[in-house]
């Protein structure tokens, strides 16, 4: 199929042929017959990515802020790697259409195939042929409404929201600063209302237009007229309410709504125009300052608009959707009108040509619509030729067959720290990238050279020829996915955590037994890191008993972090500790026989104290509350009169006894970057693979460690240790 993407590192635009994403439960499946350019937000993303990387930075100051952190975290090169590797990707645009229903997921008993449906979201609802929506971000479209006008739904709710949060009542007066899109939208809900409007636009077109559709008057924001205009509606007194729809660096907006607005008046900013509010001027009249976030309650609530939880109505009335019927109804009904407002109807091919004759100013619109062809397509065949760069291997080959490696999942840790190492290897071959949405397959085959991009894993794990499926997906998906490629014959590297439950992990050995499919690797990475392992061979073999404390400095996690969905996808330890778990396994060379845990309330700190048969100890402080600029892991290995030191895998040190007192450092620097064993853990898994040699960790150690990272959910709610049974 084909979709609008751009790359925001080079402000390339194109229709790109991606893979048809799959019905998954909960949503569906619907082919666009209408989508609507957003003429101040999707313009003001095309323009931005035509900055140079000094303008995208000054644009964004809260993702510099992030890059920050990270390279303080990761250090710069895994950081530039992950940067550029986002940069350099295709991006979706859009994000209001109308589409008809061609596949129904699991779990969706509201329309049927062939039913008519309005769609939102920037990740849902693109300029692509076809979309998967979940349910509470599609409504079917009333009787009678053309497909054209329901295209709008969206952009009139981002309106519809903007209305509700300025209170308004019947008999008021509004003033609507940028008479855009949205603007025009919000002139018509507010006279809908009965609420008188005065539209304010420096252009006169847009100020015409306005009034047509219901404003009492509109003026230049330098004109006179406009106060003139509020005075005389409101007896001088000044609006009720100000609507700030307009885009753009200027303060006048804001300060023009400080002068025009009442006492004790409500400001709703809908837009992203400057807010450098004058403070006399909004203290003295106590002004309301309010921010209308997008499409009513729900947005950016993962479980709202991904997993179907709806609010119940008797305490939230308007949600993303119900705004979204409700628009969808005033439009059925006449009381707003949406094609006064349809500057341009292009040809869906034609998206490319138009972004540009908007973004060059040869095309003026307050709003355009794509429409697409009605022919019937296949939506069962998900693979397809995506145009790809030449694989980036070395000319000289192995002698051996090539391992042949299929990647489910294309997130950023897969696109930042695993391909890098695989793409251009002697002796790999990239077969297929399977997604769950169409552009990141699509993405991933551009820049790491896979031969196909599929949405379909069944056709992978049914393909003879692919030797190893990575499963690099959330956590939730592990277990089920491994499970899987076990009983289909692969051998299976899956990121941490193996499974998130004893059920899960029951599950996994379970296909191992059936199918007698015992190869996998979970990456468990921080064993296979250079520095660490010359440091455990400098250490030496032990005599007796060690001591082991860990000290991971996790730091807080951004809002909306997939990692916070806890009910999914488990707690963060349980995501991320079986590293820690590993690492000490390995050093003291044994399985963990009984695990404690103590939590710090109110934090997701953890102590965790691991118990070995030898009586050695490892204590694994997993802190959530230090400094973000503290080294993320710091190590200590005590036994023998030795003590082993290693700083976030950059310096590792050894204190020896040297006899009569004294005592030896002996310290080794990375000559480089950080490296924590990701393209040595890939070269032990890929060799044994090919030479169907040993996996590089047993599967026993595996389980072990699986085992002992869920036993600390058992020990907090326990509090007590808990004993471990051997693993197989």
């Amino acid at each position: 199929m084909k979709q609008v993407v751009q790359n925001y590192k080079s402000g390339e635009l194109a229709v790109l042929d991606v893979p048809v994403p799959g019905c998954k439960p909960g949503g569906v499946l619907v082919r666009s017959a209408y989508s609507l350019i957003s003429t101040g937000t999707e313009l003001m993303k095309v323009s931005e990515a035509g900055m140079s990387m000094v303008g995208k930075a000054r644009s964004r100051p809260d993702q510099v802020a992030k890059v920050m952190q990270s390279v303080a975290t990761n250090g710069v090169p895994a950081t530039y790697r992950k940067v550029m590797g986002k940069l350099d990707s295709y991006t979706p645009l859009g994000y209001s259409l109308c589409g008809v229903v061609e596949q129904v997921g699991v779990g969706v008993d509201d329309v049927k195939v062939g039913d008519l449906v309005a769609c939102a979201g920037n990740e849902h609802a693109l300029h692509a042929e076809l979309n998967w929506v979940p349910k509470n971000l599609y409504t079917p479209v009333p009787d009678g409404l053309a497909p054209r006008h329901a295209a709008f739904g969206t952009v009139g709710s981002i309106a519809l929201q903007g209305v509700r949060q300025g209170e308004s009542r019947l008999g008021e007066v509004a003033l609507v600063i940028g008479l855009g899109l949205i603007g025009q939208l919000v002139v018509q809900l507010l006279v809908a209302s009965g609420v008188r409007v005065v539209g304010v636009d420096p252009d006169p077109v847009r100020c015409e237009l306005a009034q047509r559709l219901g404003a009492t008057s509109c003026g230049d924001p330098a004109s006179a007229a406009v106060e003139v205009a509020v005075a005389e509606l409101t007896g001088g007194h000044g609006v009720d309410q100000v609507y700030l729809a307009a885009g753009g660096g200027s303060n006048q907006p804001v300060e023009l709504a400080a002068r025009l607005c009442r006492d004790r008046g409500r400001v709703v900013d809908i837009g992203k125009c400057r807010l450098d509010l004058p403070w006399n001027a909004y203290y003295e009249k106590e002004l309301d300052v309010r921010f209308s976030r997008s499409y009513g309650p729900g947005r950016y609530d993962p479980e709202y608009e991904l997993q179907g939880r709806d609010y119940p109505i008797g305490y939230v009335r308007w949600t993303e959707r119900r705004n979204l019927a409700c628009f969808l109804d005033l439009l059925a009904r006449g009381r707003v009108d949406v094609e006064p407002l349809v500057s341009h109807v292009a040809d869906f091919d034609d998206a490319v040509e138009t972004y540009q004759r908007l973004k060059d100013g040869d095309l003026k619109a307050v709003a355009v619509l794509f429409k697409y062809p009605r022919q019937v397509a296949e939506a069962q065949a998900p693979e397809v030729a995506v145009p790809a760069a030449p694989a980036r291997r070395s000319p000289v080959r192995a002698a051996t067959t090539p391992v042949r490696l299929a990647f489910v999942g294309a997130g950023n840790y897969a696109t930042s720290m695993l391909l890098p190492h695989l793409a251009g290897r002697d002796g790999v071959e990239l077969s297929t990238v399977v997604t769950t949405t169409a552009l990141s397959a699509a993405n991933a085959q551009r820049k790491f050279g896979f031969t196909e991009a599929t949405t379909d894993l069944d056709a992978v794990l049914g393909d003879k020829s692919v030797d190893a499926v990575f499963v690099v997906t959330r956590h939730s998906s592990h277990a089920e996915l491994t499970r899987r490629a076990l009983l289909a014959g692969k051998a299976v590297f899956v990121e941490k955590p193996l499974a998130l439950t004893e059920d899960e992990l029951a599950g996994v050995l379970a296909a191992v037994e059936e199918s007698g499919n015992d190869r996998i690797q979970v990456g468990f990475n921080r064993r296979f890191a250079p520095l660490l392992r010359e440091a455990k061979q400098r250490f030496g073999a032990r005599t007796g008993p060690a001591s082991l404390r860990y000290l991971v400095n996790a730091g807080r996690l951004q809002h909306g972090s997939w990692y916070l969905q806890q009910g999914t996808e488990g707690s963060r330890f349980a995501g991320e500790g079986g590293h820690f778990i590993d690492t000490a396994s390995w050093l003291l060379e044994a399985d963990p026989v009984s695990v404690y845990a103590v939590a710090a309330p109110g934090t997701d700190d953890l102590q965790v104290v691991l118990r070995y048969p030898d009586g050695s100890t490892a204590t694994i402080s997993y802190v959530t509350t230090g400094a973000p600029g503290f080294p993320k892991e710091t190590l200590d290995l005590v036994a023998d009169g030795k003590v082993l030191r290693l700083d976030d895998f950059v310096r590792a040190s050894l204190y020896t006894d040297g006899g009569a007192g004294r005592g030896r450092w002996v310290s080794s620097r990375l000559p480089k970057a950080r490296d924590k064993g990701q393209n040595a853990e890939l070269a032990a898994f890929v060799r044994a693979v090919r030479t169907g040699g040993p996996m590089p960790v047993p599967l026993e150690s595996l389980v072990a460690t699986t085992a002992a990272t869920l036993a600390v959910r058992a020990g907090l709610a326990a509090g007590a240790p808990v004993t471990l049974a051997r693993a197989r």
